[in-house]
């Protein structure tokens, strides 16, 4: 038995899930309003204790086990949630190699340091004479004592060595300092403070943890404004978003994140209630950042000035976004019949346009209400960028309509809702002075081209396999049995994702992602997988398996034994996953189907007549087992199809 195969036998989900769910027990199961979206007039939140699953039949479609709620609940990674239930549920994890102990112990002493800098700049902001320059300048900013204390402010002296000299007492040396970024290296030899009389801002990463340091300059004659801690082992300012720490779960109740550029775009703002608000560190936005932001809300608000560089670092942002957040295939028939499909942004960007040479501190300073207005105004990012682009350009010259419409019209393809897509190309039409039909051409052509991009810098699909495959086995469990197979397999051959991929394609069928399987453990193997083939460094199982880490690489043990009996050189092998993975979804849409009549049935049976969302989910999931059923007939009876 697998580490979290135990953990899942000594916890049950519905204790977890009651911790933040107000559950009613309903028959066998347990409904509630889902956490994850705003919703007071469906309970379509159901836990089935049978299966130790979870699924909200709302606005969300997603569901999982115990490690996955945890996941989305609070924004963690696996290891996160793995340990924190492990320790819940008295199971000793996997201990670690003597060199991960080793590295443990030493990121723990290093931030140890970093907190004690913490108290050491405090003290040198409040309780010595040095520290009144930083106190005046935090003053007239309205910033209180109270949001000095709470977010840790200090003051770097003016010297050269005070905070060098003062850690060597503590007993660290200067190896130390050097390595968490509070001291430079003299070319000379030996070192002095990185930080001199500098307002000194303490950065956590968002479980709270020592990261590093940001300093503003107090002396205007000082250079640059602003300094962050160096590249160190703790501190990445790509990876990083400051304030995250203390916006997290406000970002989650609001539904919303706002990013600005610099620490006192969220220290101010915080101090007055707006409690939802990051900040990128000198760094323009990054696929970690918006990953991170995008586990507690789909909406995102980017705060940026209304000059031309703002207009360019939205735009950067939003390649940045169309490469990093989730997508949703959508089925679409165009005016021939065909039917085609395509990818639409999975996420609310809008974009707040700050006064002319005020941030966001400077706006909530003179008036709160004001910088609501602003957020709440915040508008979609195709309009924003739509209008900016062409403000101050000659649009009768054809060149300038060309380079507007090659900037905005992908913005709009990305956009998920058909209506809303129709409506900007209509106002984009208008604006540049051109027929619509003009921008409907010229997106298809730009469609096309970047389809035919991504095609081919796929490499090409191996070999299928030969010879035949072991039987799956179907326990009590069946979805279970069927992702273990499912993913056993790709893990010995990741390649054949590109297949299984494209065989589905075929057959009108969304491609295999992370939301196919219900088992957190599943979920992150598959990820690896497709991570493993969009890298070009390694050979994917060569990727897979130097990214295994110890938490996880006991189930892929098992998984791996589990397939141990397919012959690599069998013609048969995609056709068995095909096979399995099919099962698998048409355990699950049943497996829905049979949850959402429970739930129209029992909504019935207490009066309510109107569940008419039910009824259209039972539909659509009717029209899913048509389809599936077809998929596995065909690939049944006809191997050859495969090749």
């Amino acid at each position: 038995m697998s580490v979290t195969d135990e953990i899942k036998d000594r916890l049950d989900i519905v204790d977890i899930v009651s911790e933040s769910v107000e559950l009613r027990h309903s028959g066998k199961n347990y409904t509630g309003f889902c956490p994850f979206h705003h919703n007071v007039n469906t309970p379509a939140f159901v836990v089935f204790p049978d299966t130790q699953t979870w699924h909200c039949f709302g606005e969300c479609d997603e569901g999982g086990d115990l490690f996955s709620f945890v996941m989305k609940r609070e924004g963690w990674e696996f290891q996160e949630v793995l340990r924190q239930l492990a320790e819940r549920a008295g199971v000793q994890l996997k201990p670690l190699s003597p060199e991960q102990q080793e590295e443990k112990e030493e990121h723990q002493r290093l931030r140890t340091l970093l907190e004690e800098a913490v108290t050491f700049y405090r003290h040198q902001l409040t309780g010595t004479g040095g520290g009144e320059q930083a106190l005046k300048y935090l003053a007239d900013r309205g910033i209180s004592r109270e949001t000095i204390e709470e977010f840790g402010l200090g003051y770097a002296p003016d010297s050269w060595e005070a905070a060098g000299e003062y850690f060597k007492t503590k007993g660290y040396s200067e190896d130390d300092l050097l390595e968490v970024g509070l001291a430079s290296a003299r070319d000379s030899g030996g070192i002095y403070d990185r930080f001199r009389n500098r307002l000194m801002i303490p950065i956590r990463d968002r479980r709270e943890r020592m990261a590093g340091f940001g300093a503003r300059v107090l002396d205007p004659e000082d250079v640059p404004k602003y300094l962050n801690s160096p590249q160190t082992v703790l501190f990445d300012k790509s990876r990083l978003l400051y304030g995250l720490d203390k916006a997290r779960r406000a970002i989650r109740d609001r539904e919303e994140v706002v990013i600005v550029e610099g620490y006192l775009g969220v220290i101010v703002p915080y101090q007055h209630g707006f409690q939802n608000v990051v900040a990128t560190m000198g760094t323009a936005l990054t696929d970690e950042h918006l990953g991170k932001v995008k586990r507690y809300a789909n909406r995102i608000i980017l705060a940026m000035d209304s000059d031309a560089a703002g207009v360019k670092a939205t735009l950067r942002g939003l390649d940045v976004a169309r490469d990093t957040l989730d997508r949703k295939e959508e089925l679409m028939v165009d005016a021939r019949g065909w039917i085609r499909r395509e990818a639409r942004l999975q996420a609310d960007i809008r974009v707040a346009v700050l006064p002319e040479g005020q941030d966001p501190d400077d706006v909530v300073n003179r008036d709160p209400e004001q910088l609501r207005e602003i957020l709440d105004q915040a508008r979609p990012v195709v309009i924003h960028v739509m209008e900016t682009l062409a403000e101050g350009l000659d649009l009768d010259d054809p060149k300038v309509k060309s380079t507007v419409a090659a900037q905005v019209v992908p913005l709009i393809e990305d956009v998920a809702s058909q209506i809303e897509r129709e409506a900007y190309l209509q106002r984009l039409a208008r604006r540049l002075e051109v027929d619509e039909r003009t921008l409907l051409s010229y997106r298809t052509q730009k469609t096309r081209s970047r389809s035919s991009r991504v095609r081919s810098a796929r490499p090409a699909p191996p070999e299928p396999f030969q010879g035949k495959p072991s039987e799956v086995q179907h326990p009590r469990r069946k979805g279970e049995s069927y992702e273990a197979h499912c993913v056993g397999i790709l893990l010995r051959e990741p390649e054949l994702l590109y297949r299984v991929d494209r065989q589905l394609s075929k057959a009108g069928l969304k491609r295999l992602t992370e939301g196919d399987f219900q088992n957190a453990d599943h979920q992150i193997l598959i990820g690896l997988i497709r991570g493993a083939l969009q890298q070009n460094d390694q050979e994917p199982r060569s990727y897979v398996v130097k990214n295994l880490s110890g938490e996880i690489l006991s189930k892929a043990d098992e998984l791996l034994e589990r397939t141990s009996g397919l012959n690599p050189k069998t013609d048969k092998v995609l056709e068995d996953l095909l096979r399995a993975f099919l099962n698998l979804r048409r355990w699950q849409v049943a497996n829905s189907n049979s949850h959402l009549r429970y739930l129209l049935e029992n909504d019935q049976a207490n009066g309510d007549y109107q569940a008419g969302e039910y009824q259209s989910a039972i539909i659509e999931n009717l029209q899913a087992l048509n389809r599936i059923d077809k998929a596995i007939k065909l690939f049944t009876s006809r191997t050859a199809a495969l090749h």
